[in-house]
């Protein structure tokens, strides 16, 4: 499960923050040095260098050469630093123009953005968005990501499922891809290294006999892979299912819209 999530800080002060609003006491004490973006973009650094946990007030203000009170007088806490982080990696994502285009080209594109995303910033994997910063990155990702989506005859409702169901997807395999690059880093093998090693002694406890279809598939799968699970296979084939059970959807939608005939 991960251990972040968004909007876990004080909502009032996040939103002000997201959306750059001027707190109340804002013209009180002195003028201040710093300024939100450039916490937030040395915080991503940090994250993306070593990961989410090496984020602490006290880090940034080591990076930006100020002493951690003084963040404080830009940002709450951690909580409310992560939202703006997250909120800023989507305001900086490309956007790919795929008008015109055939409605799978569309949600490719989409599904191609985020996990680019996930390339650039590993953590933002492991982060719960299930109450997501509402911030004008977030709002202008959905606002594009729903056009994906829309003239396909699908409601409201449902054009935020397949959304939903598509971006959970997709992060789901940025996390499996992290979580594969960890246990290379940590093990200091490749997939295929380790199951060589290990060879003789899955030999020894896994009886075809007693297992005869988990050895029999788990074979093939680990022939033809190199490895037990191989993240960039299982994101192409889910993707692909994924955009088939869009199509069905659609094409149910279109049928129960379609005028009736007299």
């Amino acid at each position: 499960m991960p251990t972040d999530r968004t909007s876990a800080g004080d909502p009032a002060r996040t939103l002000q923050l997201l959306w750059r609003e001027a707190a109340p006491d804002r013209g009180r004490g002195p003028r201040r040095g710093l300024s939100i973006d450039a916490v937030v973009e040395a915080a991503t650094a940090i994250a993306d260098a070593e990961g989410l946990d090496a984020v602490t007030m006290r880090r940034v203000a080591q990076e930006l050469g100020v002493v951690p009170m003084t963040l404080y007088t830009y940002v709450p806490g951690k909580a409310e630093l992560l939202d703006l982080m997250l909120d800023a990696a989507y305001a900086r994502m490309p956007r790919t123009d795929t008008a015109g285009q055939h409605w799978r080209q569309r949600v490719t594109a989409i599904a191609e953005e985020n996990k680019a995303l996930f390339e650039r910033h590993p953590w933002a994997a492991a982060v719960s968005t299930s109450r997501p910063p509402l911030g004008p990155g977030l709002m202008q990702k959905y606002e594009h990501e729903l056009a994906a989506f829309e003239g396909l005859g699908l409601s409201d409702i449902h054009m935020d499922d397949c959304l939903t169901y598509l971006l959970t997807f997709v992060q789901a395999c940025a996390r499996a891809a992290v979580d594969a690059r960890a246990a290379q880093h940590d093990s200091a093998m490749n997939d295929e290294q380790w199951w060589q090693v290990n060879a003789p002694l899955l030999a020894r406890v896994l009886d075809p006999d007693t297992y005869p279809t988990a050895v029999r598939v788990g074979t093939a799968a680990g022939t033809a892979h190199g490895t037990a699970h191989d993240p960039d296979h299982a994101y192409a084939f889910g993707l692909r299912r994924t955009l088939d059970a869009f199509a069905a959807l659609i094409d149910q939608s279109r049928e129960t819209n379609a005028p009736a005939s007299t």
